[in-house]
């Protein structure tokens, strides 16, 4: 079974394993070429993200904000708490020309597979 799923003519998405590993949150932290963007609302962000993670809210981004420096021209890796919000922001992206999955289960099934989540301030995080 693939781990790269392509909807109808949509984004691909992928599990979490993969975004931990095309991100760099696997193996110490080395490799990934590609840019976690997380597309959740600022108060969400704050509770808790990916380290290293990038920050763009779905609302920000669906009224025509532009990515930020550090996710300009590499693929990208949308999440949410969920999966539902990230889809949707990977498709704008993909529409605009970016390379962009959205991953299956968000922050959520990030979090149910021991994956560090931190708060704003670099401590323990939660998924809100």
């Amino acid at each position: 079974m693939s781990v790269f799923r392509r909807g109808r003519g949509g984004p691909g998405r992928v599990t979490t394993q993969v975004a931990a590993a095309r991100t760099g949150h696997v193996d110490g932290g080395s490799g990934g070429d590609a840019v976690l963007l997380d597309v959740r609302e600022p108060n969400e962000w704050q509770a808790g993200h990916a380290p290293h993670a990038v920050h763009l809210s779905l609302s920000a981004l669906a009224a025509g904000a532009g990515l930020p420096e550090e996710a300009w021209a590499r693929p990208l890796v949308v999440i949410c708490r969920s999966g539902h919000r990230s889809r949707h922001a990977a498709e704008l992206l993909v529409a605009r020309g970016a390379d962009a999955v959205d991953v299956i289960g968000g922050m959520r099934n990030w979090s149910a597979a021991g994956l560090p989540v931190v708060d704003s301030r670099g401590g323990n995080g939660t998924v809100a």
